[in-house]
């Protein structure tokens, strides 16, 4: 016994409990939420649903700071899978029992289970310090990776916010995808490109969704624009 227990709602939606060991090999990046996100007038947080590239659906979120990082795990290339509010885990504290259930559950293309909670790096409690670092410890148990993630870079958020607009299938044109790799061969302003592939007004939608697919790329720590130079992935 971890002496850690984890409560997740397993395929027939009945609740289980488990020692923390012997749900090490469950996909926690396919479960629904323990937690629902619930929307009232007056409420101080923003609850919602982020529509996933990767998974195709939707995934809950309770902030706007949860928001941007589930887009910056949707632009992430090394993650295939994600769910929030995965599990409740609990533990003895003091003579007391304690549960936290983490924002996230990701899963990597290499088959690593990351465990995620996100929280403004000023708003973090010494009770709540003490919940994130006894899940580091779990997670470190069954072999995860814990993450406790706080704001992110703003020049990248603003940039990636503004390439999930284009993240939907719908957006990438066939003609400009498979004319695009010659055209950006060698690094070139992003005006320019889309330009020569066709009408802006027509090319440019496909051009961010190749930039959030990664088969383009361009520097994201410094503010996207027409001036952006734009080349094709690997170059």
């Amino acid at each position: 016994m971890s002496g850690f227990v984890v409560g997740y709602v397993g395929p027939d939606g009945r609740e289980l409990r488990e020692d923390l060991g012997v749900v090490a090999g469950v996909a926690f990046e396919l479960v629904p939420p323990v937690r629902s996100f619930p929307a009232y007038r007056g409420q101080r947080n923003n609850t919602g649903l982020w529509w996933s590239a990767t998974i195709g659906g939707h995934v809950g979120f309770e902030s706007w700071l949860e928001r941007d990082h589930l887009t910056l795990l949707d632009f992430d290339p090394s993650v295939v899978a994600m769910a929030s509010q995965p599990f409740w885990l609990s533990w003895d504290q003091a003579g007391r029992r304690r549960s936290h259930a983490p924002d996230f559950f990701v899963r990597l293309v290499d088959g690593t289970g990351v465990v995620i909670d996100v929280r403004p790096a000023g708003r973090v409690r010494p009770r709540d310090a003490a919940a994130f670092e006894t899940t580091g410890r779990a997670c470190a148990e069954v072999g995860w990776e814990y993450r406790l993630l706080h704001e992110p870079d703003p020049v990248v958020m603003a940039n990636v916010r503004w390439l999930a607009g284009y993240r939907h299938p719908r957006c990438l044109r066939p003609a400009v995808a498979a004319a695009a790799p010659a055209m950006f061969a060698e690094p070139t302003p992003l005006m320019d490109g889309a330009t020569r592939l066709g009408d802006p007004l027509a090319s440019l939608p496909a051009v961010f969704h190749l930039l959030w697919c990664g088969r383009l790329s361009t520097d994201l720590t410094v503010p996207l624009s027409e001036l952006s130079i734009v080349s094709a992935a690997g170059r």
